[in-house]
């Protein structure tokens, strides 16, 4: 393709595309900022750290417990207004938010109330918006977008938290009312998106919800693709979560510097960035296989190198090295199983996916510190590192990835 071919393709021209990814983009800022100082309200408002962890928790068991319906939801409603409902809902809740800090009538009662909405918004957001992208870029573009969308996600969550911690210095509303403005444009730029019709006709047929959530876990376990890169990504993930927290024990133990902590944290998201911004180029050189197996690669080989740096910083850049490649496989099996599956089932297969790896996201931090409970923090990094080599080892070996995907599923 000529250069001014290319350009005329770009996918920065899709108007829909760039109105979409601008207005999340915002808006996961804002959430970001949110997320960073919602615990620091709770802590200030009641003292105790244990109601701060409550506050935050809360957000996400709303986004595993509505994970499921919202899938299905998504499959049987309109999914442009499932997304301008659900940032309607947010903009109400941060504008609470924001009235009663303003009148000094905040309570734990009330955060509690506004996480819960924020969470279970965003449970049905994402699958709307991920079973939607396929009907908004065209097929050879999908992949980019994919990839775009995760390095928003990262962009979002580092900039939203430095941002987050400003703006709090200044006044304990200014970030939920920052958030409840990107919100806001985001709605807006939601209210000017042209999303296709879909293929099936929406009807008013009334099917048990219940009945509706299995087809979409049958249909995840019937694709073997789907199901063995899902299991391995959530043994990977579990691992991983737990690693990171046995690390941060470890670190402090050998006494870095909390402030060089706080590095190695913001490392694994510029690791996501860079691996982002990336990934496009890597998933069409590397393969459907190799990129998803080098992931699992280089985590093996790197999880142990843990044991043997002493300085905060190389282990930020041993962090960042770890993620840099996960964008890659997750734009290669993003692309493939929304190409895979059928648009009304679109919304299910994000439902699922989402609880599934967020359920070990969520476990892995306490099966950190179990092991650095029962063990020291060097053996825990060795149990953490078996359990990713063990994944590996499938991988490497699973006739499934290694033909992933078959011709004629795509």
């Amino acid at each position: 393709m000529s250069d001014v071919a290319a350009k005329k393709d770009s996918l920065a021209r899709n108007r829909d595309y760039t109105l979409l990814w601008s207005g999340q983009a915002l808006a996961e800022a804002g959430f970001g900022a949110t997320l960073f100082v919602l615990p620091l309200l709770a802590l200030a408002l009641t003292g105790s750290p244990g109601v701060s962890g409550l506050v935050l928790s809360v957000d996400a068991a709303a986004q595993l417990l509505v994970g499921l319906p919202a899938g299905a939801l998504v499959d049987r409603w309109n999914r442009k207004r499932i997304m301008l409902a659900c940032e309607a809902a947010q903009v109400v809740a941060l504008a609470s938010l924001v009235f009663v800090l303003w009148t000094d009538t905040a309570s734990v009662v009330h955060l509690v109330a506004v996480a819960a909405v924020l969470g279970a918004a965003r449970a049905l957001f994402e699958p709307a918006e991920d079973a939607s992208l396929p009907r908004i870029v065209p097929e050879h573009q999908l992949a980019t977008a994919v990839a775009m969308n995760t390095a928003r996600s990262s962009l979002g969550q580092m900039g939203g938290s430095a941002l987050g911690g400003l703006l709090y210095s200044l006044g304990r509303a200014l970030p939920f009312l920052f958030d409840l403005v990107t919100h806001c444009v985001a709605f807006v730029a939601l209210a000017f998106l042209r999303l296709p019709p879909r293929e099936k006709p929406e009807t008013a047929e009334k099917t048990h919800l219940v009945r509706e959530i299995g087809e979409g876990l049958r249909w995840v376990w019937s694709r073997p693709e789907i199901r063995v890169t899902t299991l391995c990504a959530v043994v990977l993930n579990l691992f991983f979560s737990a690693y990171y927290l046995v690390v941060i024990v470890l670190a402090t133990g050998r006494g870095v510097p909390s402030t060089e902590t706080g590095v190695m944290a913001s490392m694994l998201g510029v690791g996501g960035v860079v691996g982002a911004l990336i990934a496009p180029r890597l998933h069409r050189v590397l393969g459907p296989y190799r990129s998803i197996a080098i992931v699992f690669w280089v985590a093996t080989a790197l999880t142990p190198v843990a044991l043997l740096i002493d300085d905060g910083y190389l282990m930020g850049v041993l962090f960042a090295g770890m993620t840099l490649l996960v964008p890659t496989a997750n734009t290669t099996i993003g692309t493939h199983q929304l190409l895979l599956t059928p648009d009304e089932l679109r919304g299910r297969l994000s439902g699922v996916l989402a609880v599934a790896v967020g359920t070990a996201g969520a476990v892995g931090p306490v099966l950190g510190g179990l092991l650095t409970e029962l063990l020291d923090p060097v053996p825990a990094v060795v149990v953490c590192t078996v359990g990713i080599a063990l994944v590996t080892a499938y991988v490497t070996v699973s006739p499934t990835l290694r033909h992933y995907p078959e011709k004629g599923q795509q």
